[in-house]
């Protein structure tokens, strides 16, 4: 009797850790991967329906909820660039797509929720001409060239010091105390909508240039993804308030230290007259 009660136990604990294996290998990296690039295929094809959708997926574009027949794939898309950062426990992805060599350029930011295998949301930013500090093809010709490897596990970041480094530099924009809170890394560079914060090709350039000083301008709404093996977060936001612009910045830690920031900011009703901070190189 004790045999059985044994072997009983023994096959509960195998079901429950084949349970647990199989529950993580659908939500992993090369899921997720596979599943950004089958996204990708989409939009060089022009037709959302080559993605594996769940039957009551959800399209978003621009903060805008939309059938996915009127999405940016109504025509076929080169992709000159694209770069995926996967976030394992919210089974999301987030990809950096550049379009710049079209008669209509774009840089993209896309979220993929997947659940069960499926996508169960796409969420795109879909920025061009209109929007901030737009030049798709200086965002190719800087991000393509940036190395933004899977680090060794010594140089990563945890998940919630990520998100915490995205949230203080958020908090930049309203507080300019929060400026201190950031691990500010050397080298470090940002893209932000194209222009460059490291044109001269400095040895040691700081993303601290262009940074705002406080002006009381809240960024709500925020939402994260993190890639804890890529040391990357993206916090996707609406700059200036409930009814402000669609925004999403993408972070890169190393050792513990800012080493790229990417930012894209939609400006569906004409970009704000901001003069450009004097400490931005030339």
């Amino acid at each position: 009797m004790r045999r059985y009660f044994v072997l009983g136990l023994l096959l509960s604990f195998l079901m429950i850790n084949c349970s647990s294996v199989m529950a993580s290998s659908e939500c992993s990296r090369a899921v997720l991967q596979e599943t950004a690039d089958k996204y990708l295929d989409a939009l060089k094809k022009g037709s959302f329906s080559v993605m594996p959708l769940a039957p009551q997926a959800k399209y978003i574009e621009n903060r805008k909820e939309m059938p996915f027949s009127d999405g940016i794939w109504k025509s076929p898309m080169s992709i000159d660039f694209s770069r995926s950062l996967l976030d394992v426990d919210t089974c999301q992805s987030f990809t950096e797509i550049i379009h710049a060599n079209g008669s209509h350029p774009y840089v993209i930011g896309t979220r993929l929720k997947v659940k069960d295998g499926k996508i169960s949301e796409v969420e795109s930013l879909v920025s061009d001409e209109d929007d901030w500090l737009f030049n798709a093809a200086d965002y190719l010709k800087y991000s393509s060239t940036e190395k933004w490897d899977i680090l060794p596990v010594e140089k990563r970041t945890d998940r919630q010091t990520l998100i915490k480094v995205a949230s203080d530099y958020f908090d930049i924009f309203q507080d300019y105390a929060a400026f201190d809170k950031i691990p500010w890394g050397i080298p470090c560079v940002r893209i932000e909508g194209g222009a460059y914060t490291n044109p001269n090709n400095d040895p040691e350039p700081s993303c601290t240039a262009g940074v705002p000083k406080g002006g009381g301008v809240p960024m709500t709404n925020r939402s994260y993804i993190v890639d804890v093996d890529m040391g990357s977060v993206v916090g996707l936001v609406d700059f200036g308030g409930a009814n402000g612009l669609p925004d999403a910045h993408t972070f890169r830690l190393e050792n513990g230290k800012l080493r790229y920031v990417h930012v894209i900011t939609l400006c569906p009703n004409g970009c704000p007259k901001i003069p450009m901070p004097k400490d931005m190189p030339k």
